[in-house]
């Protein structure tokens, strides 16, 4: 069977370990977007280090996890968000004011919606 999206794979197995509370758990495929998306997780401190591991294929990645992370998504299909709705997507999707992040991707690469702006 084919992986229609990897980072909605990845992300769904993240959330079902940190829910289960593994201490870690292993992703595969590895991808680029997949590497950027956890080291903007890991630098909010919503996980802990990760490792990546070359097995000569897709690769995999083994995530430490904190047990800090409530709920973490893919919004599929992905939108074409200018700045200037920024602001609506934020009301739309995030629980309150100063609590989550979304993740943008963007020409200058991936990046939380406080640093996009």
């Amino acid at each position: 069977m084919v992986r229609m999206n990897v980072l909605a794979d990845a992300l769904k197995s993240i959330n079902t370990a940190e829910k289960r509370g593994k201490r870690q758990v292993l992703i595969r495929p590895c991808s680029k977007v997949i590497v950027w998306f956890i080291t903007v997780m890991m630098k909010h401190g919503y996980i802990g280090e990760f490792e990546i591991i070359d097995d000569h294929r897709a690769g995999k990645i083994v995530v430490n996890l904190t047990g800090r992370l409530n709920k973490c998504g893919v919004i599929s299909p992905r939108f074409d968000v200018q700045l200037k709705d920024l602001e609506k997507w934020q009301n739309n999707l995030l629980p309150s004011r100063q609590f989550g992040f979304i993740v943008l991707t963007t020409s200058a690469g991936i990046m939380d919606h406080e640093e996009a702006r």
